[in-house]
């Protein structure tokens, strides 16, 4: 296998028993423990505020060691997360339980894959990171039947030693013996014409600007994602729309992304990342303008959203390449996942706190505001690599 498939099936392993895991867990932890059902489901943001803690110190780990040995890690600190997690007697072990997972989720899930691919194949591993996305775009189509599953045969304890058991003959293996140390310089793959400006734009000296309008972008894409995620449901209910509907409507996001991802992998190598980016700022501002604007669009402004989320991920990955270079991208990768990952855990609560005080169409256009002052940092972004070089 390849290491874009180990790392693949490894993806949806991941990111379905953590980030995915309380979309089913988190009702059944409630009625077995008495805790409330908000306090269950901040177990999910207590793990992405470690991940954000951890990212810059595992960047520049896999700079320092290649990215098998962390991600072996991030197996074997799932699969104890989750093992702490199914004999949970208490809040106070609860919480340590995400601690740890998050721990796991930090080290093991697409920051960390990227950095390992960039290590790999080098400035032509904008094909793989895309690709990677794919897979992880698959990781709740996998993984919520299988959870739903095993929660309804063996209760939520045993499901959480069932996605134990799988990180440690599944996961494991295959990041401590399938996923390669490092390739040799000879065996990279080399850069196509279309992919050699973009590795060619990384020079030695970078403006100060980069940095932080990069981390910006992506930072604010990050927790539009998360408020969204979360809130999809409640937003389209609060439009007078039923349940069923709601939920019919919420099933077009995650074929979206995935059309959106293989037209990037069709067409992406033609041009720079930063158009990349460039189109998920505009297709995300466009879909929560609509869905902001007009009832009878939703579906279209959902597919269109969707479709800027779904490139949006492979931008996170390939813009960083495209201006750091190969030397540099892992630690700049765990640098801006940092304040990504933290946005993330926070902005859910901010957002339902937003929602009951000023109501869904406040909520709906400061989310639109923010996703068209993307498209401003993107332009931004173009004029400061210009002008430095990069």
């Amino acid at each position: 296998m390849s290491p874009v498939t180990i790392l693949g099936i490894c993806q949806i392993l991941g990111w379905g028993s953590s980030f995915y895991l309380l979309a089913v867990l988190a009702k059944p932890i409630a009625e077995d423990t008495g805790w409330t059902f908000s306090w269950v489901v901040g177990g999910v943001s207590v793990g992405l505020l470690v991940a954000g803690l951890v990212s810059r110190h595992v960047g520049r780990a896999i700079h320092r060691h290649g990215g098998r040995p962390i991600l072996i890690g991030s197996s074997l600190l799932l699969a104890v997360g989750l093992a702490v997690l199914s004999q949970a007697s208490n809040f106070a072990i609860y919480v340590l339980a995400w601690a740890i997972i998050g721990l796991g989720m930090g080290s093991g899930l697409y920051d960390a894959a990227f950095s390992t691919l960039g290590r790999l194949y080098g400035e032509a591993a904008r094909r793989p990171i895309t690709a990677l996305t794919l897979w992880g775009g698959f990781a709740s189509t996998v993984c919520w039947p299988l959870s739903a599953h095993l929660v309804e045969s063996i209760g939520w304890r045993d499901t959480c030693l069932v996605y134990t058991a799988l990180h440690l003959l599944v996961g494991l293996p295959l990041h401590a013996f399938a996923v390669p140390r490092e390739l040799k310089a000879s065996d990279r793959v080399k850069p196509t014409e279309a992919e050699a400006p973009a590795a060619a734009d990384a020079p030695p000296k970078r403006s100060a600007w980069l940095f932080p309008v990069l981390a910006t972008l992506i930072t604010t894409g990050s927790s539009i994602v998360s408020i969204i995620g979360v809130h999809l449901l409640t937003i389209l209910q609060a439009r007078d729309l039923a349940l069923a509907t709601a939920v019919a409507l919420g099933a077009l996001v995650g074929p979206s992304q995935v059309g959106a991802r293989v037209v990037e992998i069709l067409f992406g190598n033609r041009y720079h990342p930063i158009w990349t980016m460039a189109a998920s700022a505009a297709l995300m501002a466009t879909g929560l303008a609509v869905l902001s604007a007009s009832i009878p669009l939703v579906a279209f402004g959902l597919i269109v959203y969707a479709s800027g989320v779904g490139i949006q991920s492979i931008a996170r990955g390939t813009l960083p390449l495209a201006l750091y270079g190969q030397t540099g991208y892992a630690v700049a990768m765990g640098r801006l996942a940092m304040p990504a990952l933290i946005a993330q855990s926070i902005s859910p609560t901010l957002a339902a706190m937003m929602l009951q005080a000023a109501g869904v169409s406040a909520t709906l256009a400061t989310l639109t505001g923010l996703a068209a002052a993307n498209i401003a940092l993107v332009a931004l972004l173009w004029r400061i690599k210009n002008r430095s070089g990069d």
